[in-house]
């Protein structure tokens, strides 16, 4: 029998295919969370949609094999990206699976689970549930008392022009002074919704990589890494353009690049953005998850808003909304939640923002996104170790008795300066890695603490 804690992790499910899962194993699965959604709540449909890859259109109708055999019925939503998926959970009111693998390369595949209305389902909040009585099935057991009386039945629904026409309702950009915009959507599913979303609008848009391709021939779909990105670079310095947007493999995410080919944080977008939706008048908390530079709540707390401080992670980010009913929330990887967004992430909306922003006055986006960007942070470094537990313990004692250093273990280990220096170091749930992230006032004092713990965690 499959591992399936192998690939059931903290907030999806991810694996190889065929080697770590297959359509038999996608049939559990579908048939546990028809049951898990029934019993939570009553739900009588669940909305699907795939990506790209060969193995998602096997996988979801597997899937769907699962659920119809519960009674449930299904709604296939068909090709579209992660965001599209939750659009069609939060405005049809059912519980949703998306097949992808996000950014992962071309033989891997997953599913990202969400409730009705396009509530996360994480490892604290129904997926062990899932993966216990997907275990069972698969072994041969019947793990429901219940008799669902009936087969489900499956019906098919194009959301993309009603997730677009949301989209645009939530940010007008008809009256923006005409821009330029290279938009590489590395064979992923931007592709796919780019050209809905933003069509008929005062943008030029420049495609790169459009062709829906799974094998992801031109480069990883993987916009963190700064090799992705080289591509999108040129193309914004070739044509002149005012912006260049990346998107990830399922859409859900996307970096910006500058008028002069440069990157943007993704923690000055999370300010801008964040200040766009302050002024809005309807909310003012604002989340920010704690590897975000720390302009972010000097920001926020300068626009009247309340900056509060999460656990990286989007169930973490959506749980903490919820509870405070924040308006937006941000995270260091270029994931951006929207309250009018079902508190989903989309990387489209946030684009539409910096778009918006950007157009509707005279500035280059370069000059427009200085006043956000006050710190040097390192990026994302990580290191494979084999003893997580005891590198992050040399690091604790290496500066648990410096004077003036505060220590912080809400995700990891936060290490804080007086002078605004300050590194994290978190464990990867899946791999055997330790991922850093430095920041400071300058690169020199950035560059000098991000060595000095380089240097112990890599002894």
């Amino acid at each position: 029998m499959p591992d399936l804690t192998s690939i059931i992790k903290a907030y999806d499910v991810r694996g190889v295919v065929p080697d770590q899962w297959d359509e038999t194993v996608a049939r559990a699965i579908g048939t546990a969370f028809a049951e898990f959604v029934h019993g939570e709540t009553g739900a009588t449909s669940v909305v699907t949609a795939h990506d790209m890859r060969d193995s998602s259109v096997p996988l979801s109708r597997a899937f769907a094999e699962g659920v119809l055999s519960r009674g449930i019925d299904v709604v296939e939503a068909g090709l579209g990206s992660t965001d599209m998926l939750y659009f069609a959970a939060g405005s049809l009111e059912m519980p949703g699976a998306m097949f992808t693998a996000s950014h992962n390369p071309a033989q891997y595949n997953g599913i990202k689970l969400c409730r009705a209305g396009a509530a996360p389902i994480g490892q604290d909040s129904g997926l062990v549930q899932i993966r216990e009585w997907a275990e069972q099935l698969l072994d041969g057991a019947a793990p429901f008392g219940r008799d669902p009386g009936r087969l489900g039945t499956v019906s098919t629904r194009d959301v993309a022009v009603e997730y677009a026409d949301y989209l645009r309702g939530l940010v007008d950009l008809s009256g923006i002074r005409p821009l330029k915009v290279v938009v590489d959507a590395g064979n992923g599913m931007g592709g796919h919704t780019v050209p809905v979303v933003l069509s008929g609008l005062p943008l030029e848009i420049v495609p790169m990589y459009f062709e829906l391709d799974g094998s992801f021939p031109n480069h990883e779909a993987n916009p963190l890494d700064p090799a992705n990105l080289v591509d999108l670079q040129a193309g914004v310095r070739e044509h002149g353009a005012d912006i260049g947007l990346a998107f990830d493999g399922d859409a859900d995410r996307c970096f910006i690049i500058d008028e002069r080919g440069e990157p943007v944080s993704p923690s000055a977008i999370t300010g801008l953005v964040a200040v766009r939706e302050l002024a809005k008048g309807t909310g003012t908390v604002i989340i920010h998850n704690l590897i975000t530079s720390r302009a972010v709540p000097e920001i926020v707390r300068e626009h009247g808003g309340e900056p509060v401080r999460t656990r990286v992670g989007h169930s973490f980010i959506k749980a903490e909304m919820a509870r405070t009913d924040a308006v937006f929330g941000g995270e260091h990887s270029a994931h951006y939640y929207f309250r009018d967004f079902w508190r989903a992430d989309t990387g489209m909306l946030a684009a539409m923002h910096v778009l918006a922003a950007l157009g509707e006055q005279a500035r280059p986006l370069s000059e427009l996104t200085a006043a956000y960007e006050r710190y040097v942070a390192s990026g994302e470094i990580n290191s494979t170790v084999a003893d997580q537990a005891g590198r992050v313990a040399a690091i604790r004692e290496v500066y648990g008795e410096r004077d003036g250093v505060t220590l912080d273990e809400l995700d990891g280990l936060t290490v804080s300066w007086p002078d605004g220096a300050w590194f994290n170091l978190r464990a990867s749930n899946t791999e055997p890695l330790l991922r850093l992230n430095v920041e400071a006032p300058d690169a020199t004092r950035m560059a000098q603490v991000r060595d000095e713990v380089l240097e112990v965690v890599r002894a």
